[in-house]
């Protein structure tokens, strides 16, 4: 149906699984943040609140105006009105995403609002939509003011810490172990196999085999090692698939070069690829795990010099 054709009962239906529908989307969010960012579930359950105060005036009216019988239309019922579309990871959401959400929510409704109030006749049911809209205009300067409130007393400033930790834990951490079991532990089975078969088309066989393989048994066995629920660490299968991928991608990157025909053209940009791999592993190790980039890059370069050694030691003896 049309937004224009709606009648009075139906704005009022509408409103209500509107506000209903807002609300538990709010309780959501508060539910999702409230052991690792309470200010911010405390924000939504307030939220919330007012929704649920907005659909018992809406309910209240409805049943004063046209009996007890509430008919049920819903958003994706009228064409042109506008369908909440959160992402499918409530739970990968960040409170400034979440924020963002709401605020974007709390524009949407007030529009609609201003739209209804100008469609209804009946005075009563035009003065609440028009005091909704009214209400759902300060939602915001309320969010506001609460997000200051709770930055002035520090709040904001622990959840922004705790979120780069879980950040680390959840996405870094994984990705990081991934990269460096594929950018090191697939050095020995390719460079082996070059040196001993100069090879370029069989070492590039044998070197996504490898990649693809450690980056199967690195997602199995990071998605199966913690489920998140002690550690914090999140969803498993997330982990698993980030983990898996950039293992993957940590061995195909030096071997992508043996697709050159030329040997020594391919292990030359191979070598190259393996430096730069290793840089940017010390990076990320300085940039998220608190490690200095000396120490980091040594770290890194002496365990890859010795898988290196050792696949040109099995390949060429």
């Amino acid at each position: 149906m049309r937004f224009d054709d709606l009648d009075e009962p139906q704005l009022l239906a509408l409103a209500i699984g509107a506000e209903e529908e807002d609300g538990r989307i709010y309780r959501d969010f508060a539910h999702q943040f409230r052991t690792d960012f309470p200010a911010t579930a405390k924000l939504f359950d307030s939220m919330a609140d007012e929704e649920s105060g907005h659909r018992h005036r809406l309910i209240t009216l409805f049943q004063k105006k046209f009996g007890e019988y509430i008919p049920l239309v819903r958003r994706q019922d009228v064409s042109g009105f506008m369908i909440r579309r959160l992402p499918p990871l409530v739970g990968t959401f960040r409170p400034e995403k979440a924020r963002e959400q709401a605020a974007i929510m709390e524009f949407g409704a007030r529009k609609f609002y201003e739209a209804a109030s100008q469609k209804a006749k009946d005075a009563s049911i035009k003065k609440l939509l028009g005091d909704l809209a009214q209400e759902e205009q300060r939602h915001g300067t309320i969010a506001s003011d609460i997000n200051e409130k709770q930055a002035a007393e520090g709040e904001v400033g622990i959840e922004e810490t705790v979120a780069r930790k879980l950040f680390v834990l959840r996405f870094v951490q994984p990705a990081l172990a991934g990269l460096m079991d594929g950018s090191v532990s697939t050095l020995a089975p390719i460079f082996a196999a070059a040196f001993a078969t100069s090879n370029t088309v069989q070492t590039f066989k044998v070197g996504l085999a490898a990649s693809v393989g450690a980056g199967i048994s690195m997602g199995f066995a990071e998605a199966l090692s913690d489920d998140g629920k002690i550690s914090g660490r999140g969803t498993p299968w997330l982990r698993g698939v980030v983990c898996g991928l950039m293992t993957a991608l940590g061995g195909i990157g030096h071997t992508v070069p043996f697709l050159f025909p030329d040997f020594h053209l391919a292990m030359t940009i191979a070598i190259i690829v393996v430096v730069v791999e290793l840089f940017i592993i010390s990076i990320i190790r300085w940039r998220y795990m608190d490690t200095p980039f000396l120490s980091a890059a040594f770290q890194v370069i002496v365990g890859g010099l010795l898988v290196f050694l050792a696949g040109w030691w099995i390949g060429a003896g």
